[in-house]
């Protein structure tokens, strides 16, 4: 099994390209995948490996930054390597949003969760907001939300100006990080009742047993695995391969749907070049499963 470790946290970084070549070598070393960004304002990241080796990147990450804790933290497990390789990248900001955060601003924030999030959110005043990207919202969401229909989390500002200030508003988003910087935001410009999923919809499914949950569907993750489910199990989504949004087993009843090739997203705006190239695909990686050979594209499945 291998353990996968999602996490992010807000500090003060300087010397990242040093960092960046430190923490690559690491990954290598420890036969770690997955992504890491590096940011002045701190770091956030998914990571994938064998128990042992996904502990001693943790220690490192600390040690070097200097940090005791993470400020949110998620562990889950799959059966097979969900990233294909390991990536440490620099940019602006951990989330793209034109924001900058300090200590200070995320200590303002408010969190809940498990009764106190269920609570909030069966509110009728409540306004519940689905931070995600559209295609993530469709795939599993909280009862009563609303998602903003936005493909960049850049442009999240501009659909936060059309939200009533004396309601109460309840975000969440993947891991939290996205609501971290959406609620300072918000703070700013004189919401005083903004709350936010604490460790978000993955700790809910992770520590929120299904009978009590007030989540439906399932949950969209940016790894091999597609999709998650209460406790962390592997969902039943998978991605097409001609589009890459996720489609569940009911869209796959779809006489436009091709294993590898198209899905009802995406059969019409396909060329025939397309899809002959991606059936040519499909038939390496069938061919390659067939003679017990790993292809690129394939899941590495433990035995």
């Amino acid at each position: 099994m291998f353990t996968v470790f999602g996490f992010y946290k807000f500090k003060k970084i300087k010397s990242l390209k040093k960092f960046r070549s430190l923490f690559q070598s690491e990954f290598l070393n420890n036969k770690v995948r997955g992504s890491l960004i590096l940011s002045p304002e701190g770091i956030n990241g998914t990571i994938a490996g064998r128990k042992k080796s996904i502990l001693k990147i943790k220690n490192i990450l600390k040690k070097r930054l200097k940090f005791i804790k993470f400020d949110s933290n998620n562990h889950s497990v799959s059966r097979f390597q969900p990233f294909h390789q390991g990536k440490v990248k620099i940019k602006k900001e951990v989330v793209p949003i034109g924001l900058k955060i300090d200590k200070k601003s995320k200590k303002q924030n408010k969190y809940l969760s498990g009764k106190s999030w269920n609570k909030l959110i069966s509110n009728k005043e409540t306004l519940v907001v689905d931070a995600r990207k559209p295609f993530e919202f469709k795939v599993g969401t909280f009862k009563k939300a609303i998602n903003p229909n936005i493909t960049h989390f850049r442009d999240f500002p501009k659909y936060l100006k059309k939200i009533n200030k004396e309601k109460p508003v309840a975000m969440f988003c993947t891991g939290g990080i996205r609501c971290e910087k959406a609620s300072v935001y918000l703070k700013q410009k004189g919401f005083n009742n903004v709350f936010q999923l604490k460790g978000g919809i993955l700790n809910y499914l992770g520590k929120v047993k299904k009978k009590n949950s007030l989540w439906k569907g399932e949950c969209f993750v940016f790894d091999n695995r597609v999709s998650v489910k209460h406790g962390l199990k592997q969902g039943s989504f998978s991605v097409c391969g001609g589009c890459r949004t996720p489609i569940s087993t009911l869209d796959k009843r779809s006489k436009m749907y091709e294993k590898g090739v198209s899905c009802h997203n995406c059969y019409k705006n396909l060329t025939e070049s397309q899809k002959t190239r991606f059936r040519m695909r499909q038939k390496q990686i069938n061919n390659a499963k067939s003679k017990g050979i790993k292809h690129m594209f394939q899941k590495e499945y433990t035995v």
